[in-house]
């Protein structure tokens, strides 16, 4: 229809075109009113926040009298009642479970409680019961052992082979021990609990990264322990000012947080906001780092990612040295690093393995390929549609005759095959690894070709397609790239409705959603227009080592240097 009447009302193209610069400013101006909306929103969510703080003050001292209240339950000399206590505590968990002992030398009972899976029980053999009974039956007669405090400390220093002791007089922190793994002695004559360090964890090994494969750099990749995450960037080499600040997240069930960051680089104020997002968290069980990274950005409306995720102990301490800070949860695998720029999002550690020249060719290209996997169908649309005219002679004649016989319109054309591809994505993604890529690559073809065949699409069409699939591979951070393919769906809409001027105004905007967007405090775009031309050595090219001697300005360092 629109090409009927453009070509039996020529002047109608110029009253579109007038329209068309008219819509223009008045889009850009609607989208600034907005993004002054979103401010305000946004300055409103921050004293939300603040109050929310305030009011899980007020509920942790609440919950803290209650459990107060409830942890004033303590052990008292008398031995079957502290056992049943413990008993009773636990009475609905029936993985816990209880081995009695009797020490000859002491003429007394004994009660070890430990969680079965939890519990290392080679390490309790071994470590508390073998010594304990070895020492109960060394006692000769006539000689008086020590009782009470004495006998307590007696037997931390010379019989326990564990290295984490302690003795609690308090019920439920004693419970508390025993469910994260620990094994709780109670003998008859001596006050309280012994509380003994012996847990077991059924960890993953040190495996080659699957998200952010490289061809040079290190094969090693953060696992789900947080302790064994820690010491890989300990391990990175030997630095007294690699701060570690833990936190408790979860109501219901609590996971140990680390904040990671380097005393002497860091911003201070930049960990001050860290951790009093990380406090504001407030949910019953926080999963995955996914959850924190939701609930701590800027702007949760926004299709970026404002948080950096990573396996790589490589990528996090490079982020380190550069002043960022990086939170790592107990339970993943992956590290989250703030605050970030869009061109983080497109290095790839291995930019800096290589050689500057090729390392900075890569990285051009991977700028290129993230602009075809955006916007080559919504430009394939456009001019198709709206403008041929700008489409050489020759490749016109060419689309017009391969297009011949297909029933729908490119939109349609293009959402069929774009489509595809992502259902092709997803189910390679979710197949078994041995089948995973061979159902992508042999599915793509087939459809492809049966499409062509069928006059479903065009071959050009198809062209266009695998160019923009193969070109979204190279984004190095998975979770980018899911960003991009969603707005590129929003390209190929605008393209549809207003041909070239609809991609020109869906530029703009997300221009403008960019420049407007910050990471804790940090332009999205600060390398994009920096504040200083040096920031640029390390953006579109990867300069040499040799000129990059300093930190990146957008980041308020204690210690710009980091060369000589």
């Amino acid at each position: 229809m629109w090409r009927t009447i453009m070509t039996h009302i020529p002047k109608w193209t110029v009253w579109i075109e007038a329209l068309f610069l008219f819509i223009v400013p008045l889009v850009i101006f609607l989208v600034v009113r907005q993004i002054r909306k979103l401010d305000g929103r946004e300055s409103r969510r921050m004293e939300r926040l603040k109050l929310m703080e305030e009011q899980d003050r007020s509920k942790h001292a609440d919950r803290n009298t209650l459990a107060s209240e409830k942890e004033g339950e303590t052990f008292t000399e008398d031995y079957q009642a502290n056992v049943e206590k413990i008993r009773q505590a636990a009475a609905d968990m029936a993985d816990v479970n209880e081995r009695s002992i009797f020490l000859e030398n002491l003429n007394a009972a004994g009660t070890l409680f430990f969680v079965d899976g939890l519990t290392d029980k080679v390490g309790m053999d071994q470590n508390v019961l073998k010594p304990l009974m070895d020492w109960g039956r060394s006692g000769q007669e006539g000689d008086e052992p020590p009782r009470g405090e004495s006998l307590r400390d007696m037997i931390i220093r010379q019989v326990m082979l564990v290295s984490e002791t302690e003795c609690t007089l308090e019920v439920q922190y004693a419970l508390q021990k025993i469910l994260f793994g620990s094994v709780v002695l109670m003998i008859q004559g001596i006050p309280g609990a012994f509380v003994l360090g012996t847990p077991k964890g059924n960890t993953r090994g040190v495996e080659d990264p699957i998200s952010e494969s490289v061809l040079r750099g290190p094969r090693v990749g953060f696992t789900e322990t947080l302790s064994d995450n820690t010491a890989m960037l300990r391990r990175h080499g030997e630095s007294t000012e690699l701060a570690m600040s833990s936190f408790k997240v979860g109501k219901r069930v609590e996971k140990q947080l680390m904040v990671v960051y380097f005393r002497d680089i860091a911003d201070p104020e930049l960990v001050d906001e860290v951790k009093r997002r990380i406090k504001t968290i407030d949910m019953d069980e926080v999963l995955e780092s996914g959850y924190v990274e939701q609930l701590i950005e800027d702007n949760f409306l926004s299709p970026f990612l404002q948080i950096q995720n990573t396996e790589r102990p490589d990528r996090v301490m490079a982020a380190l040295l550069e002043g960022r800070v990086a939170i790592l949860l107990d339970g993943t695998p992956f590290a989250l690093l703030v605050p970030v720029t869009y061109g983080m999002m497109l290095q790839s550690p291995e930019d800096y393995y290589e050689r500057w020249i090729p390392g900075s060719l890569i990285r051009f290209l991977r700028f290129m390929a993230i602009s075809i996997s955006l916007f080559a169908p919504a430009l394939y649309i456009s001019f198709i549609s709206f403008h041929p005219g700008l489409i050489p002679t020759k490749l016109v004649i060419s689309i017009i005759s391969s297009r011949q016989g297909v029933p729908f319109s490119t939109l349609i054309e293009a959402l069929i095959m774009e489509i595809s591809i992502e259902i092709l994505r997803e189910a390679g993604l979710r197949l078994p690894k041995p089948i995973g890529p061979a159902m992508g690559i042999v599915g793509g073809l087939i459809i492809g070709q049966a499409a062509v065949n069928a006059g479903i699409v065009s071959p050009i069409l198809v062209i266009v397609v695998a160019v923009t699939a193969i070109s979204s591979f190279t984004t190095p951070v998975y979770s980018a790239g899911i960003s991009m393919r969603v707005l590129r769906f929003a390209a190929m809409f605008t393209a549809a409705t207003f041909g070239l001027y609809g991609v020109i105004m869906f530029f703009l905007m997300l221009s403008i959603h960019m420049a407007k967007l910050h990471s804790f405090g940090v332009p999205f775009l600060s390398l994009t227009a920096p504040r200083s031309l040096k920031d640029w050595k390390d953006y579109l090219i990867r300069a040499p080592f040799q000129f990059m001697k300093n930190r990146p300005i957008l980041l308020k360092h204690k210690d710009p240097k980091r060369q000589g």
